[in-house]
């Protein structure tokens, strides 16, 4: 039943019980991303009457929300306290002097709060309202660097070190989803305002975009010019989504020309590199690629398990390494998701205070990895054992026994019966209509020459990597 409470002494943790309902239903609704981009920062205030007060740190920000979220948290308190018939936003800033905040903290457990967001702007201006929050948790010390990064992130430092160096304006930075883009970016701007050092503005794409239409119809398009140009480090994440946004385009190329002939620094990050991103201007691309274009690849099973084992390191939680190896053989093409399934792992563990096991990761994350198992056929085990062994597909089910055509189809045999959900005496029929109990023989016996032959177990092992893969 749907409580009412108004702001008098002892309701504030009813208050606050209700405001963390509201933003998880938030959360859920338009993602952890989005919901760290533009909502985490939201401070409970008070209840007066029919009127709930949230905070936020910026102009810009309450602005953003009131216009893209202002009718759906009035509807969500609604629902959960029926006194509220108003949401009203506002700016509040360190050391302003407003009403104290209602503590959220007290109201539910510890592991639902997260860690507050660092603005990104170093100086007290009205470049505060321009740029996007920081997340702390992105530093060069929390980046795991493999092969695949490494260049990119080297070039980071660089930046982060000595902005605006010859060759390195603008950094342009380009991989998949989730391979630590936006980590490199935000690990560069923490850098870079530690101590007041420089300003920066941070910001998405699409932010950008907004910003300007927002500043056009505000006829205030000086002002935004004038914020955007005067910062030292313009950082642009996920540059694709100006494709086809001609105006936009145009008026980030003038400020791009702006700042880099002033000697300011630019970062931009994208799905892909400056020469493949077609639908951007060509005068456009040309000054994007005419500075230093790193790229972040794919990850490897190596890479994943240095992440995953530096994660599960900085949590305390004990995850043995089998779990470690299953998840970074599972969860291949995006970092952002990997390290989200095992922080799931570790809040089931410290929830419930069981250990991790990779029985209950099965369990826990039953859902994530069903939607990255593959199906494997015993025709794709079939070509890629006949292709490791170098022999026709056709010995697969032929009758010949000799030992360089019987051992690797013994192989085929096996991962048929580990990769599919295929009964024996089906496998036996895809195999030249052999019986079943051949097939319980070539599981043995590879089990078996496994668990003696070292070169051969690396041979089996890379093969169901790649099936699974």
């Amino acid at each position: 039943m749907t409580e009412t409470v108004s702001c008098t002494t002892g309701t504030e943790p009813v208050l606050a019980s209700q405001w963390v309902k509201v933003r998880e239903r938030l959360r859920v609704e338009v993602g952890d991303v989005e919901y760290r981009t533009w909502l985490q920062q939201i401070v409970l205030g008070p209840l007066e009457e029919d009127e709930i007060t949230l905070f936020l740190p910026t102009r810009f920000l309450r602005d953003w929300v009131r216009g893209q979220y202002g009718d759906r948290l009035q509807e969500l308190w609604r629902n959960e306290n029926r006194a509220v018939h108003h949401v009203e936003l506002q700016v509040q800033r360190v050391g302003d002097a407003l009403a104290a905040p209602v503590a959220v903290e007290a109201a539910v457990p510890a592991v639902e709060i997260e860690a507050p967001v660092a603005q990104v702007a170093s100086v007290q201006d009205a470049r505060h309202d321009l740029a996007a929050p920081l997340d702390p948790r992105f530093t060069f010390d929390s980046f795991v660097v493999g092969k695949p990064n490494e260049f990119a992130y080297a070039c980071a430092r660089r930046v982060a070190e000595k902005p605006s160096s010859p060759g390195f304006n603008p950094l342009f930075l380009y991989g998949g989803v989730g391979l630590g883009k936006t980590h490199l970016m935000h690990a560069i701007g923490s850098e870079l305002t530690s101590g007041g050092r420089v300003s920066v503005a941070y910001m998405s794409a699409e932010k950008f975009m907004y910003r300007f239409i927002a500043a056009i119809r505000s006829q205030s398009t000086m002002e935004f010019k004038e914020q955007l140009r005067s910062v030292d480090v313009l950082m642009i994440d996920d540059l694709q989504f100006l494709i086809g946004k001609d105006n936009t385009q145009e008026e980030f190329f003038h400020t791009f020309n702006a700042l880099v002939d002033a000697g300011r620094q630019i970062v931009v990050s994208a799905d892909k590199s400056p020469s493949d991103l077609s639908g951007l201007e060509d005068r456009l691309r040309t000054r994007l690629g005419c500075g230093m274009v790193a790229d972040i690849h794919a990850t490897t099973f190596e890479l994943r398990i240095s992440i995953l084992e530096a994660k599960a390191l900085a949590s305390g939680v004990a995850v043995p390494a089998k779990v470690l190896e299953f998840l970074a053989h599972k969860i291949t093409s995006n970092v952002r998701e990997l390290e989200g399934a095992l922080n799931r792992l570790i809040a089931h563990a410290n929830l419930f205070g069981r250990s991790v096991t990779l029985e209950s990761t099965q369990d826990v994350l039953h859902d994530i990895l069903k939607a990255h198992d593959r199906r494997v056929t015993i025709e794709e085990i079939q070509r890629k054992v006949s292709e490791h062994w170098n022999i026709r597909l056709t010995d697969m089910s032929s009758a010949r026994r000799a030992r360089a055509v019987a051992r690797p189809r013994q192989v085929a045999m096996y991962l048929a019966k580990q990769l599919t959900s295929r009964s024996l005496p089906e496998i036996g029929r895809k195999f030249g209509n052999r019986d079943h109990t051949t097939v319980m023989h070539a599981v043995s016996r590879v089990q078996e020459l496994m668990e003696r032959d070292v070169a051969f177990a690396e041979d089996v092992e890379l093969l169901r990597r790649m099936l699974e893969g």
